[in-house]
């Protein structure tokens, strides 16, 4: 939500008004710019940082405030839909560093803090009020929980609190997603003892009930169905293990020895399927196909339509993911990662030779479960859907093969095209399968064909640039470890920038690195430094940011309204999460 999307630097607008009256008068004109705001979908953020700029101009105040203003632009937008949401389906999320360190003696668990109301700080009344009301309170910070809240179908709504830096990590793909938010920044922030507008949360908490007069467009009923496809229930009415027995989760811990050894390798794959992940291609699916049959699932009664969807289609939408979750394992094999979705990847659990036959088996049930939808979608459908996922599975396979081929070449030149191209090859198909398949379940593809195979294109080549971006930061979920593409000897696009900005000697030296007897940590600080002098950070975010708009200038060739919006959601959503540290000045 806050950082911006045009290639500025983030961090200089980040700056809290220390003046309770600035800051009032601030909030008091966002809801002024507020009232005047097509509120049928929701604001993606480079339009709201463009109305917090302008805000602050008028009010001749330093667009260092940016950033706040944003949030409170936010929390305006988006009032009369949070109030239309009765309190129990609301979440309040609170910040740990609200309590009194000294005298807190409260345990914490996967969910955040466990208050046990000792009245030594705000955390103990705000809590108090809000749950006397209904609301769900967490005091926690990050997105993953709150998303899975929200997809769980528990709340509706998120009310935050917490520092700039949190608040964006948390709410930016809420609030594109068009889940209502409002959010109050501390004042001070920091890990421990910070402040607050006490008087603000305790406002927004008492937000009243009211019906709203306008709905905003939401994707939540889509992205419910598609994290529904994959919890154990669903899973087996749609694509019913044939093995039977008991699962590996209801074998009393007894693992693979508790089941029949015709039963593992079903057990395992259907495990590994319901362990994790974002589910982005699976809503990519049901999202186009929505789009092109009305797109009535994104209007307040979405949730009536999303659930009258044919289960053929469901079923499509899962097999996506299954060819995504086989080539995971595979890739972890390849790459001997660590972990996958917090816990021992396959081969690491299970063995090489395990783990490679349960992506196999993964890769047939996926097959199996698309030509079973022959008798309700006819042949021609079922076809061509199998025909773009094959056309996916190869090119996957090329992308992945250059990889490989380059990883255990002698000659470690790359030119930043060529890894381009690998990502072309390896991401982008993905995404493409997703949305083809989306069209030709609604109908034919041919005048759709170019356009959005242009634009996942576009989206799967920056989505891999983010993911090179990423393993340079530690604190990923799947990832332990920062810098693992380069120990790993993977082929990226930072690499290929190093080698071309660098100098002759630094080139051989960045080399040397991949061979090096020496410790990780040394490598990759020394890498770092390497990086930073060609300033291939900067460039990536550069690239990143060149193909982010190239991919919403193909999106706006649809026709079609609903999918040209999806379109413009899933570039922002899926790209605009550059790291703030590589942003470009």
């Amino acid at each position: 939500m806050l950082a911006p999307g045009n290639g500025r630097a983030a961090e200089p607008i980040k700056a809290v008004p220390e003046s309770k009256e600035v800051r009032e008068q601030i909030r008091r004109r966002t809801y002024e710019a507020a009232a005047a705001i097509d509120k049928s979908r929701p604001l993606v953020r480079h339009e709201m940082e463009a109305h917090a700029r302008s805000l602050l101009a008028d009010l001749q105040l330093p667009e260092a405030y940016a950033g706040w203003t944003m949030v409170a632009l936010a929390s305006a937008f988006w009032e009369d839909q949070v109030a239309a949401i009765p309190y129990d389906r609301r979440l309040l999320l609170l910040p740990h560093c609200l309590r009194n360190a000294a005298a807190c003696t409260a345990e914490c668990n996967e969910l955040g803090l466990l208050c046990v109301n000792c009245g030594a700080c705000d955390l103990t009344h705000l809590r108090t009020d809000a749950e006397r009301k209904g609301y769900r309170v967490m005091i926690a910070e990050g997105s993953p929980v709150v998303m899975k809240i929200i997809l769980g179908g528990h709340v509706d709504t998120v009310l935050g609190v917490a520092c700039l830096d949190a608040l964006e990590k948390t709410l930016d793909k809420v609030l594109l997603a068009g889940i209502p938010c409002m959010a109050v920044p501390l004042v001070r922030s920091g890990c421990r003892d910070t402040a607050s507008d006490a008087d603000w949360i305790r406002r927004m908490i008492d937000t009243p009930y009211r019906p709203a007069a306008v709905q905003t467009r939401s994707y939540v009923h889509l992205m419910r169905c598609a994290a529904k496809l994959f919890e154990p229930a669903e899973m087996q009415r749609l694509v019913p293990r044939l093995r039977g027995g008991p699962t590996l989760a209801e074998s009393n811990g007894e693992g693979l020895a508790g089941l029949d050894p015709l039963a593992c390798t079903e057990a395992i794959a259907h495990d590994f399927l319901v362990a994790g992940g974002k589910h982005s291609r699976p809503f990519i699916t049901l999202a186009v196909y929505d789009a092109l049959t009305g797109g009535r699932g994104t209007h307040s009664d979405g949730a009536a339509h999303v659930a009258a969807i044919d289960d053929p289609v469901k079923r499509i939408a899962l097999a996506i993911e299954i060819f995504h979750k086989a080539s995971l394992i595979h890739d972890d094999i390849e790459d001997d990662d660590d972990y996958r979705y917090g816990r021992p990847t396959l081969h690491h659990k299970y063995g090489q030779a395990a783990a490679i036959n349960v992506g196999d088996f993964l890769i047939g049930l996926g097959y199996r479960l698309v030509a079973g939808q022959r008798d309700a979608l006819g042949a021609d459908t079922t076809a061509d859907v199998l025909h773009q996922f094959a056309q996916a599975h190869t090119k996957l396979c090329e992308g992945q093969g250059a990889e490989l081929v380059w990883r255990d070449a002698r000659d470690k030149r790359l030119k930043p095209l060529d890894a381009l191209k690998i990502y072309a090859l390896k991401t982008s198909p993905a995404f493409e399968a997703a949305i083809m398949a989306g069209i030709r379940l609604a109908g034919p593809i041919e005048p759709y064909r170019e356009t959005a195979g242009r634009f996942a294109r576009h989206l799967g080549v920056a989505y891999q640039m983010l993911n090179d971006l990423d393993d340079w930061q530690a604190d990923q979920q799947n990832k332990w470890h920062h810098g693992t593409d380069l120990l790993g000897g993977r082929p990226t696009v930072l690499w290929a920038l190093a080698l071309e900005g660098l100098p002759e000697s630094d080139r051989g030296e960045l080399e040397s690195l991949l061979s090096r007897p020496a410790d990780d940590a040394a490598r990759l600080a020394r890498a770092a430094e390497l990086y930073a002098k060609a300033d291939v950070f900067r460039q990536a975010a550069s690239l990143i940011a060149k193909h982010h708009q190239r991919a919403r200038e193909a999106a706006d060739l649809i026709e079609v309204e609903p999918l040209r919006r999806l379109l413009h959601f899933l570039a922002d959503a899926i790209l605009d999460r550059r790291p703030l540290a590589f942003s470009e000045e």
